[in-house]
């Protein structure tokens, strides 16, 4: 079922990231996430396809579009290509590069966002640190002035493509406590002093690298700042509303994939013979399932909607993350519960996505950060 905001240009977009899907992740990705990593090719493949570039100016080396490009795109390369570790990661620069667009100078473009969308170049992006998650304005990673450079000491972790990013657009304390001491730092992969410390090992997104980096003493030039010293912590938040819709939508296509996976299967699966969806329990289940799906993708498209018409539903776009990430870890512990022992068998699709599923509520902001952004907005 599409988005209401959906376009014959949007079935368009869908088409094309369908047949890349079909064609580059489909047959390789159950095999990706057993190796916890899709070959690093596969950026350059992406970018010559023009699916890296999906919402982004041409001006810039990008496809065109808007965000609801970038979320039918995302549902097709999921629900085609199976493997969400593999989009999740294949699409980092999703949240790693919106700043530099948005905020950075014609000369960082050029340098950062171009090889990004029409080479692969791998971008990150790093925010959360060891020491602390969704408190941005705590973060403790330093950077301190030194001439025409940056000395930047500190870690960061979780951090989606981190071991293989060519850079890294990473958060920095640049000045006091607080939200105005934050500044943006690009910092590019061999730069002395920067280190990846550890590839992490997850409970889903296997082939998705994850890692820990640090910094010591690691000099960045002062050219490398996004906008203004001191003054990333609003353009973060602006990052985090879009990036927090594209999860939601993830989240869609997630449900969506097991919901008819569980479909195929309980049609086919014989118990007392007849078919599963002979059993009046097993209709019921999979119609709480669609109407859930249902429900969150009609609030996605309704805050992308908005989004569209140049509004900023801040408080929306947590609702809609949340209500998709509850519906999605809903339909897919109802998936791995229809597939019964199946279900719990690495070999089964829905046994991934129910791990997959586990990081939603977490990512982009907790749930309980989502409800204390809604509670801000409403006025509590």
């Amino acid at each position: 079922m599409p988005y209401l905001f959906e376009t014959e240009d949007h079935a368009h977009a869908r088409a094309s990231a369908r047949r890349f899907a079909q064609a580059h992740i489909a047959p390789h990705g159950a095999a990706w996430e057993e190796n916890e990593e899709f070959p690093v090719e596969l950026y350059r493949t992406a970018a010559g396809a023009g699916m890296t570039g999906v919402g982004y100016p041409e001006a810039v080396g990008g496809q065109g579009g808007d965000l609801g490009h970038v979320l039918v795109t995302g549902d097709e390369l999921i629900l085609a290509g199976r493997s969400v570790g593999t989009v999740v990661g294949l699409g980092s620069h999703g949240i790693a590069l919106p700043p530099i667009v948005r905020f950075g100078t014609p000369e960082q473009i050029a340098r950062f966002v171009t090889p990004c969308l029409r080479d692969g170049k791998i971008a990150s992006l790093a925010i959360t640190e060891p020491g602390g998650g969704s408190d941005v304005a705590a973060l403790t990673t330093r950077a301190e002035r030194d001439g025409d450079h940056y000395v930047v000491t500190g870690a960061k972790t979780f951090i989606t493509s981190g071991t293989r990013a060519d850079f890294v657009t990473t958060a920095v304390r640049t000045g006091g406590p607080g939200h105005g001491g934050v500044s943006l730092l690009v910092i590019e992969r061999g730069t002395p002093g920067f280190v990846v410390s550890k590839k992490l090992h997850k409970t889903g997104w296997w082939a998705s690298d994850t890692a820990e980096l640090h910094f010591d003493g690691c000099r960045v030039p002062v050219a490398n700042r996004i906008g203004p010293e001191h003054g990333a912590f609003p353009m973060i938040m602006m990052n985090f509303a879009s990036e927090r819709l594209m999860l939601a939508a993830q989240c869609v296509s997630i449900a969506e994939l097991a919901y008819q996976e569980s479909i195929a299967y309980t049609r086919e699966r014989q118990a007392f013979g007849k078919p599963l969806t002979g059993f009046q329990v097993t209709r019921h289940k999979l119609a709480d399932m669609a109407s859930r799906i249902a429900a969150a993708r009609a609030l996605t498209g309704e805050a992308v909607t908005r989004v569209l018409r140049g509004e900023q539903p801040a408080g929306l776009a947590a609702m809609a993350k949340n209500v998709a990430t509850d519906m999605c870890c809903f339909v897919c512990d109802q998936a791995v519960q229809l597939h019964g022992g199946s279900g719990y068998m690495r070999e089964t699709l829905v046994e991934r996505l129910y791990r997959d599923a586990r990081l939603y509520p977490i990512g982009g902001g907790t749930r309980e950060i989502m409800n204390e952004v809604i509670a801000k907005i409403e006025r509590y």
